[in-house]
């Protein structure tokens, strides 16, 4: 069956409707490109000669194809210690503030679209190097979940598997030795990170209220694909999983300046983050 060389103007709103309603995803114009990228090898798998064809079956969630759209549109790039100033900033300033101030539970972080799970194993490796270096606590007294929306990002995140190019991005090579064990072409991350990450597939149009409370949210490089509108409902959300006087993480190339006023912002080493009002 033969494919329609590109998709019409009238088949891009429609997939771009139904991408931001299934997952919050807002795709700007002039992203056709990106559309018919990604999604003509499910649509030639469906057996559709068009993208209206394609787009009339995904509506049927039972079909499973919406799912495998979601997870085709998410963007999965990510890599060790990203900006390096957030791991700066954790293990300078908050890890001692909560460590002094929280008694008798866990330090709870949340690592929201998490990827393939580089991000929330660079926070265990910076708390384990904390607790290494006599900061007062232990890495039992901490809890780490990394969710995000892709099946496929999070089987990789959970197999705690990295090849050559995956492992290089970010990561010192000093830290290997200590944290990951080579098999093959493969580093493995070792039992003592795993033991501090859980992780959980989330779309962040969902509920929140399973999750339990936080002391510190990392959401980095995740809201640049959202529209404004959707952004106010995720960050209101993002604030009331925080406990009083939480921290919130942002990329740097984000902000919350005239969309929330539910956080304090906060500088340090050039850097900005966020605690919660």
């Amino acid at each position: 069956m033969s494919v329609s060389a590109k998709i019409s103007t009238e088949e891009f709103g429609l997939m771009r409707k139904l991408i931001e309603e299934a997952s919050g995803i807002f795709l700007g114009d002039a992203k056709e490109y990106l559309v018919e990228g990604r999604l003509r090898p499910l649509l030639r798998e469906a057996g559709c000669a068009t993208f209206k064809e394609f787009h009339a079956k995904a509506l049927d969630r039972r079909s499973g194809w919406l799912d495998r759209i979601i997870d085709a549109m998410t963007t999965n790039e990510t890599l060790w210690f990203r900006d390096k100033n957030p791991f700066i900033i954790l293990r300078e300033k908050i890890l001692p503030d909560l460590v002094a101030r929280i008694k008798g539970r866990k330090i709870r972080i949340w690592s929201a679209g998490c990827s393939t799970g580089q991000e929330p194993y660079s926070i265990a490796i910076t708390i384990l190097e904390y607790c290494k270096a006599g900061g007062g606590c232990r890495p039992r007294n901490f809890e780490i979940l990394g969710t995000d929306i892709s099946p496929s990002a999070l089987f990789l995140a959970v197999s705690g598997r990295y090849e050559g190019l995956a492992i290089s991005r970010g990561m010192d090579a000093a830290l290997l030795p200590t944290y990951f064990t080579r098999e093959e072409k493969v580093q493995v991350i070792n039992p003592e990170v795993r033991a501090l990450v859980k992780f959980k597939q989330l779309n962040l149009q969902g509920s929140f209220a399973a999750l339990g409370h936080f002391d510190i949210i990392f959401c980095r490089n995740v809201a640049i694909y959202f529209s404004d509108r959707f952004k106010r409902k995720l960050f209101a959300k993002f604030h009331r999983r925080l406990n009083p006087k939480g921290f919130f993480f942002l990329g740097s190339a984000e902000t919350l300046r005239g969309i929330s006023d539910d956080f304090e912002a906060l500088q340090y080493n050039n850097c900005l983050y966020y605690r919660a009002r």
